[in-house]
């Protein structure tokens, strides 16, 4: 057992690969919730291939993080025994499939809303994990090499069906307007700053977010003028997921699936 103390450079590396691998987990159930569910069976198979994409991107940043706490910790503790103020995950990422307020999207899984946030999402990791390939930490570096080949399929598969539904139909143009128009302001998250990305950055291992926004503007502005979509107007509260502070979704998600894992606590899998 590591019962070496973390160092400040250890424990700011260590909430940095927290905060990615909590992206991808939550993402990750968020998608796998379409399983069996999906429109056209090949979108079903499609939607689990990201949902697996994402958890195994989690497993590798939970044994990262692992390695660098210590202690009795594992990938299973860290994803299935921290409670909601622990994760920092963006909160765009915990809500879910639907944008009831907006008029559209009234049921459960609406998968026009699952498309814009995949889209923007992925718009911000692709560069992200490309930016990553040259952390300082060589683990973290090849986590990002290979994960940067998946995201990119990511990014083209939202992007292709965002365009698709978007210059499709009234009816589909309209329920894209209303997801992106529900989802897009929870993206100003990204550019916030925080003092685990700015450590990050000081330290060379994490990547610098706020100046990939250009970057992320030209993709998401390119992709939205060839689907007819119009970029909503943002303002107001700025969400804090990455801070801990989250929607009241993030229970739900937690508690669905750390609930097996809690209730068998010494299980071998």
């Amino acid at each position: 057992m590591n019962t070496m103390p973390v160092t400040l450079a250890t424990r700011a590396l260590l909430d940095y690969v927290l905060h990615l691998a909590d992206n991808a987990l939550v993402l990750g159930q968020r998608n796998a919730e379409w399983c069996g569910h999906g429109p056209v069976l090949e979108e079903d198979i499609a939607m689990s291939n990201v949902s697996l994409d994402l958890i195994g991107q989690a497993r590798l940043l939970y044994q990262l993080a692992a390695r660098l706490q210590g202690g009795e910790a594992t990938e299973d503790t860290l994803a299935y025994f921290r409670d909601v103020p622990d994760f920092r995950n963006y909160t765009l990422l915990e809500l879910p499939h639907h944008a009831a307020l907006v008029g559209y999207a009234q049921e459960r899984l609406d998968f026009g809303t699952t498309i814009v946030r995949n889209f923007l999402y992925s718009a911000l990791m692709v560069l992200v994990w490309e930016a990553l390939r040259q952390s300082a930490d060589a683990d973290l570096a090849a986590i990002a090499e290979k994960s940067v080949k998946e995201v990119r399929y990511h990014l083209q598969h939202s992007r292709d069906w965002l365009v698709r539904l978007g210059d499709g139909t009234d009816e589909s143009r309209q329920r894209m307007q209303a997801a992106l128009n529900h989802l897009y302001a929870y993206t100003r998250e990204f550019w916030a700053g925080s003092a685990v990305e700015a450590e990050a950055i000081r330290l060379a291992v994490g990547a610098n977010v706020a100046a990939l926004k250009p970057s992320w503007d030209a993709i998401v502005d390119d992709a939205l003028a060839e689907a007819t979509l119009s970029k909503p107007e943002t303002a107001g509260y700025i969400t804090e997921g990455k801070q801990g502070i989250h929607s009241e979704h993030l229970g739900f998600l937690l508690a669905e699936m750390q609930s097996l894992a809690r209730a068998h606590p010494n299980a071998v899998w």
